[in-house]
């Protein structure tokens, strides 16, 4: 039985908790945030605390707080050489603090407190600075999901960056895309279904096979009228930028491309 203590309170860290609590072969043995209030609904099941002074003993000291964070609560924790691990993307293990072993534990997913996730479906990714921690950090892993995968920081960078286009950027173009069909009347329920498809699509396809549209197929009279009809600037800019990207990408000549949508 893997003995934890989780450090924070916002979504990483409460999808954490109720994931650890369901599995087998990992106890919380206590829960801290600065404030108690946000976990005061769950001392009925996990012993709660304010008081960093006052940690648990535990095999490891998971810290899901924000980046800025990591290297302040690592140093003002109470104890040394135990092993502590960070849920951060873009953040290096070395931001925690030396006086403890070292590591991150980041799942690759979007986290909304109001929104459940299945953690057997979600790549994890492991990092350790002593090769002996890692089987430690692997198992915890494999307590919630199947899904483990040994990367390091510049590999963990990259995908954390990845994933800012594929989600961050993505449900900006899914705002974009509701404004537009709201300023008409028309739902953007509509528009799921074709969602669902793009995103099942780069399941079996790449990337660059999956691409259709107007760029593609350099169909200026559509890309004309498509301009012609926003009104927003900024909507204007963003579609403008991905049509030179994708014609870009796809070595789009002024000739027309039979590859049809």
């Amino acid at each position: 039985m893997i003995s934890v203590v989780l450090l924070g309170a916002g979504n990483v860290a409460s999808h954490l908790y109720k994931a650890f609590y369901k599995a087998e072969g990992v106890r919380v043995t206590q829960w801290y945030n600065r404030s108690i209030k946000p976990i005061q609904n769950y001392s009925k099941h996990v012993s709660i605390t304010d008081d960093i002074s006052k940690l648990a003993e535990a095999d490891i000291y998971v810290l899901a707080v924000s980046d800025d964070a990591i290297a302040s609560l690592s140093k003002a924790l109470p104890f040394e050489n135990k092993l502590v691990i960070h849920t951060s993307g873009s953040t290096s293990p070395y931001d925690i603090d030396k006086k403890n072993r070292r590591g991150v534990f980041y799942p690759l997913q979007t986290f909304s407190k109001s929104k459940p996730v299945d953690f057997s479906t979600i790549p994890i990714c492991l990092e350790t600075l002593v090769k002996k921690d890692y089987a430690r950090v692997k198992s915890l892993a494999k307590t919630i999901t199947h899904k483990t995968h040994r990367i390091n920081s510049e590999q963990r960078q990259a995908l954390h960056l990845a994933a800012v286009f594929v989600n961050n950027f993505t449900n900006q173009l899914y705002r974009v895309a509701h404004e537009i069909t709201e300023s008409q009347g028309a739902e953007f329920n509509i528009l799921k279904p074709l969602i669902t498809e793009t995103a099942n699509k780069v399941q079996e396809l790449s990337p660059y096979l999956a691409q259709t549209g107007p760029a593609l197929r350099n169909d200026k009279k559509t890309i004309k009228r498509h301009l012609k009809q926003l009104e927003n600037e900024e909507h204007k800019a963003i579609y403008e930028l991905l049509t030179q990207s994708i014609k870009k990408t796809h070595r789009i000549s002024t000739k027309y491309n039979k590859r049809e949508k």
